[in-house]
């Protein structure tokens, strides 16, 4: 598996896993889909994630290795 599909796996489980808790626990957990979502967008144009660089640290390959 590459990095940037853990990086989707990562980012839809997370998405889910907020919007459940703000429905079961506290409305505050939206700020974590709304996070997430941010990042999404601001790697489309600057190419940085944090996520990328854990992954990377772990060993997992990239598309371009």
């Amino acid at each position: 598996m590459t990095i940037e599909r853990m990086l989707f796996i990562i980012a839809g489980f997370i998405v889910m896993l907020s919007s459940a808790l703000s429905q079961l626990h506290h409305i505050y957990w939206l700020w974590l889909t709304a996070f997430i979502g941010f990042m999404l967008f601001q790697n489309g144009f600057t190419g940085f994630c944090p996520m990328a660089i854990i992954l990377k640290k772990l060993g997992i390959a990239s598309k371009s290795d």
